[in-house]
């Protein structure tokens, strides 16, 4: 029977741990072990002897277990089996990880975002004794995609739940994950490093490159549909109530609401909404306004305009909210954010309070200032330019109004 007279390995960083095929070993073994190695010896089931960077002989002087374990005498070439574990200490940096789907409730949508996330992190074996026995068992070697295996559902619960609760503590939007990818990186570096320690490691870096919307989901990929239209809208130029309006009017049209309606689009929706057919259409009346879609945009045909819809027919504008694009009807205050109701008094539509012009028919929404004629927000109560207090109230419902305001906008009376 041969017997192994020298023992080393040329490892590589993705490999942990490799076994050395030969167990045929003798007192005049020689064992090499190359810097950020260690070595270690297994016999009958039992650690024998651990081996730093050095040449080292395996005779009965430096394993004194030798002769308790196979009563091999002092001096000589005496045989013994034994495994020898090679365990690569080195620091490797490219271990990624990804995890699966994970639901978040986003809070400035309030609503659940499938999200998957993934970066890489670097592991230093520094207890090669505690590595070897609670994970390397009956393998022959043991490399990244080992450990990646070892470990998949265990690491990836834990990166879930702790991603998932650093978002819900610091109340991070799908927005903004970018900007939060190195803390959210660090908190969970933290968490895992107990983890890591328990088997044998030593955690050096934990990386998160992307958390994204998982878009291999119906909704992930409905979201990033709408947050796409979201960014063509704001790089165009228009908001969606203006989009949505636009739909309305088109649909309206195609379906033949009127021949006015087509000309209004036709020439422009900017500039000849105030007045014609447009203004016909979007006039606001002392009725409440509809969330009725069905019958069109047609006016309401009780003490205002008379309607598209024919005599009888109650019908009002379709109004968006200007600050979240929430289907209002004309309602005093969006049901959804909250936001008062400021409407344009030549077409209806909502708009932010300080703005100048409306958003859909460019038509002035404040006034001039009776002192210097400087143009007014629909809600300024000091004029910009000259100081001016410009507090007034409408006489019915005591709603404060812009000076040069001829109706008041929440109740239509005549200032």
């Amino acid at each position: 029977m041969a017997f192994i007279d020298m023992l080393k390995w040329d490892t590589t960083n993705d490999v942990f741990a490799w076994k050395h095929p030969e167990q045929n070993l003798s007192t005049f073994t020689q064992l090499i072990v190359h810097e950020t190695q260690e070595a270690v010896l297994f016999s009958k089931g039992q650690l024998m002897q651990k081996f730093g960077p050095g040449k080292h002989t395996l005779d009965t002087e430096n394993i004194p277990l030798l002769r308790k374990l196979f009563g091999l005498p002092f001096g000589g070439k005496n045989p013994f089996t034994a495994e020898v574990w090679f365990v690569n200490k080195a620091s490797p940096l490219n271990l990624p990880w990804r995890t699966d789907s994970m639901r978040y409730k986003d809070p400035n949508y309030n609503a659940m975002v499938p999200l998957m996330a993934e970066g890489q992190y670097g592991l230093q074996v520094v207890d090669a004794e505690r590595f070897l026995l609670k994970l390397v068992g009956t393998l022959h070697s043991f490399n990244a995609k080992s450990l990646a295996d070892h470990f998949r559902g265990e690491l990836v619960s834990k990166t879930k739940s702790t991603i998932v609760a650093k978002m819900i503590a610091d109340r991070i939007g799908i927005m903004d994950i970018s900007a939060y990818l190195h803390p959210i990186g660090e908190f969970l570096r933290a968490a895992m490093v107990p983890f890591w320690e328990e088997n044998g490691f030593r955690l050096v870096n934990f990386y998160v490159t992307s958390i994204d919307i998982d878009e291999n989901t119906p909704d992930g990929a409905q979201i990033l549909q709408s947050i796409a239209k979201r960014s063509t809208r704001d790089i165009e130029g228009f908001t969606y109530q203006q989009e949505r309006t636009f739909d309305t009017l088109n649909k309206g049209a195609a379906s033949g609401m009127g021949i006015g309606l087509g000309m209004g689009i036709g020439q422009g929706f900017g500039s000849s909404i105030g007045a014609g057919a447009g203004a016909t259409i979007m006039n606001p009346t002392n009725q409440p306004f509809s969330n009725d879609t069905s019958a069109g945009v047609s006016g309401s045909g009780h003490g205002g305009a008379p309607g598209i819809g024919g005599p009888g027919v109650a019908t009002g504008p379709v109004v968006y909210c200007a600050k979240c694009g929430t289907k209002t009807g004309g309602a005093k205050f969006c049901p959804s954010c909250g936001k008062a109701y400021q409407p344009c008094l030549a077409c209806a539509a909502d708009n932010l309070a300080n703005a100048v012009k409306c958003v859909m028919c460019n038509a002035p929404l404040g006034s001039k200032c009776p002192q210097c004629s400087a143009p007014l927000a629909m809600d300024a109560k000091f004029c910009p330019s000259c100081g001016s207090n410009l507090k007034r109230g409408c006489a019915t419902c005591g709603t404060h109004v812009a000076a040069g305001t001829k109706y008041c906008p929440n109740c239509g009376s005549a200032i």
